[in-house]
């Protein structure tokens, strides 16, 4: 049978030098390799033992996005600035590699978010979200006027530049920027983070992930986009109704450790000390 690893390269020469050495690497293993180059939009539907992103977190969620819900896990290994996805550093690629093809790894589930946007009664946009779902103003615009139902129950007007829904993936990523809590992927929450709210009473909160959150916007809002892992863009306004839940799809994520998370959120976030 034959074997098909999927390889997503970050546009960057270095990382473009290192993938075609992990290509040569693994044809010589008699694995088939299928690179991004190869196919046009939509991974092709071979069984594949994973898909190897060699980049930063920009373009892991984009490896994820192409997955969508097929049961393939995703390999990070990083080649970018700060980043909280990729757990292999390029200077171990290839020792990472041989660990996955032998077996020796954890498969860790991320959640997902499943985000709805309906207009006039209508769906209009429907995504799943690894790390955030953002309602951003342009520079220019007013203040955002996002008021938030939970389970239907209202729950407050956020006044504020705009407001992030996370994961627990996503609490290191745009959320945390803006003030938000780290959250460890294991932890079954959703993150609402403002993002430089008007009043210092508007918190982040964290709620359950059996909740679901109704988005609406008040006044009179101009130039508001709502933004899917910072990769796709819609834009809204007060006619719209933003539903966000858990999605029924997580994905799957290689560790070489089980409890690797805290030595790369140590690492990236470059936090002291000296203990092993």
């Amino acid at each position: 049978m034959n074997k098909y690893i999927g390889l997503i390269v970050k546009n960057d020469k270095k990382a473009g030098k290192k993938a075609r050495e992990l290509k040569k690497w693994l044809t010589e293993k008699k694995i088939k390799v299928i690179a991004a180059e190869d196919f046009k939009h939509d991974l092709p539907q071979y069984d594949f033992l994973c898909v190897i992103v060699l980049g930063g977190d920009g373009t892991f969620l984009s490896a994820a996005r192409l997955i969508g819900n097929r049961d393939i896990p995703l390999m990070g290994v990083k080649f970018g600035e700060v980043g909280f996805l990729a757990e292999s550093m390029e200077d171990d690629l290839f020792e990472a590699v041989e660990a996955v093809l032998d077996g020796r790894f954890f498969i860790e589930e991320r959640m997902r978010l499943e985000v709805s946007v309906v207009r006039d009664r209508k769906q209009i946009a429907l995504f799943e979200v690894l790390n955030d779902v953002v309602i951003n103003k342009s520079a220019l615009s007013r203040l955002a006027y996002s008021a938030v139902y939970i389970d239907s129950d209202y729950l407050t007007t956020f006044k504020a530049d705009g407001l992030i829904i996370a994961t627990p993936t996503g609490s290191t990523a745009y959320s945390l920027a803006a003030g938000g809590p780290v959250i460890h992927p294991a932890v079954p929450g959703i993150v609402l983070t403002p993002i430089c709210p008007f009043t210092l009473t508007n918190r982040p909160l964290v709620i359950p992930d059996s909740a679901e959150i109704e988005i609406r916007l008040e006044g009179d809002p101009t130039d508001i986009v709502l933004t899917f892992d910072g990769q796709e863009g819609l834009n809204i306004n007060s006619r719209d109704r933003i539903f966000v839940k858990k999605g029924q799809n997580p994905l799957k994520m290689i560790s070489l450790s089980e409890h690797n998370y805290f030595k790369v959120l140590k690492a990236r976030l470059m936090w002291s000390g000296g203990r092993g």
